[in-house]
C-alpha cells in the first residue's frame, strides 16, 4: 500500500510541476507575408534534452528564437515555467542562448568574454570573477582564461561561448547548431561534454541540429519539423539510458533510432517538396 501511495504522490507532483517550455499555437508570419511557422504546440518538461530536427527552412531556428524571446510570434503564446517569455524573471528561472557562431569580442580575453553577461547585469566584480572561474572549469578552459579568441581553435572558441551561457547559471539552455561548423572529431567531443554538463547542472536543453547522429546521441526526445510552412510533424523518444559512452554510436539501439529518424526526415522532406508544388 505504501508503495502505491508513493507512486501516486510522485505522479501528482509531476502533474503539478510546470513545464519548462510551452508553445501554445504559436506561429510566425513575416511582414512580406511569408509564413515561417504554422501554429505549433509543443511542451518541454524540466530536465529534458529536446532536439529540433528537420530539413532546411523548416523553422527550427525561428522556433528557438521565439522561445528565447528574440522573435515575437504573430499569434499564439510561449510560456516558460508558466510565465510569458518577457516575464521569465517572475518564475525565478533563467535562460541562456548559444548561437551558431561564438560571437566573441576579439579584443577581450576569454575571462572577460565569459564575464560579459554578468558585467551587463551589474554583478559585483569579485562575485562575477568567481562565477567565471567556475564556468571555465566546467568547459575545461581554466588555463586559457587570459588568452585572446584568435589564439583558440574553433572548438575552444565554442567552449568559451558555452561558458558565457553557463556563467549566468541558467535553468534553460537554448542552442542553435552550435557545433555545425566544427570537424567531426571536435564535434563528437563537445557533444559528450555537453551531455555531462546537462546532467551535472540539471539543465533543460533545446538544441537545433541538422545531424541525425548528433540528435540520437544527445537527446531524450527529438522533434521532427517539416517546411513550407514550418511545422512539427513527429516526435520521438530516445529511450537509450544515460550516460551515453562514445561506443553508444556503435550499438544496435543507436542504429535503430538513427534509421527511425532518417525515415522521418525523408517524410518531412517529402512534405516540403509538396509545399513547393
Amino acid at each position: 500500500m505504501k508503495r502505491c501511495e508513493s507512486a501516486h504522490q510522485d505522479m501528482a507532483a509531476w502533474v503539478r510541476r510546470p513545464a519548462a517550455v510551452e508553445v501554445l499555437s504559436a506561429e510566425k508570419t513575416y511582414p512580406g507575408g511569408v509564413q515561417a511557422l504554422q501554429p505549433v504546440d509543443l511542451r518541454i518538461e524540466q530536465g529534458e534534452f529536446v532536439t529540433l530536427l528537420g530539413p532546411s527552412g523548416c523553422g527550427k531556428s525561428t522556433l528557438l528564437k521565439m522561445i528565447a524571446g528574440l522573435l515575437e510570434p504573430s499569434d499564439g503564446r510561449l510560456l516558460l515555467w508558466r510565465q510569458p517569455v518577457s516575464q521569465l524573471h517572475a518564475s525565478g528561472k533563467k535562460m541562456a542562448f548559444v548561437f551558431q557562431q561564438p560571437t566573441l569580442m576579439p579584443w577581450a580575453c576569454v575571462h572577460r568574454n565569459v564575464r560579459l553577461p554578468l558585467d551587463l547585469a551589474g554583478m559585483p566584480r569579485d562575485q562575477a570573477d568567481a562565477r567565471v572561474g567556475d564556468a571555465l572549469a566546467l568547459v575545461g578552459l581554466t588555463r586559457f582564461a587570459k588568452a585572446l579568441p584568435r589564439a583558440l581553435s574553433g572548438g575552444m572558441q565554442m567552449r568559451v561561448s558555452i561558458a558565457r551561457g553557463l556563467v549566468t547559471e541558467p535553468d534553460l539552455l537554448l542552442m542553435d547548431e552550435p557545433f555545425g561548423a566544427l570537424d567531426e572529431i571536435t564535434r563528437h567531443k563537445l557533444d559528450a561534454e555537453l551531455l555531462e554538463l546537462w546532467q551535472h547542472k540539471k539543465l533543460t536543453v533545446v538544441f537545433v541540429t541538422h545531424s541525425i547522429h548528433e540528435a540520437v546521441f544527445l537527446s531524450s526526445r527529438v522533434v521532427m519539423m517539416a517546411a513550407r510552412p514550418g511545422r512539427v510533424v513527429e516526435s520521438f523518444r530516445m529511450d537509450a539510458p544515460y550516460p551515453r559512452p562514445a561506443d553508444f554510436v556503435l550499438s544496435p539501439a543507436f542504429a535503430q533510432h538513427a534509421r527511425q529518424l532518417q525515415a522521418s526526415l525523408l517524410r518531412a522532406s517529402a512534405l516540403a517538396e509538396e509545399g513547393r508544388s
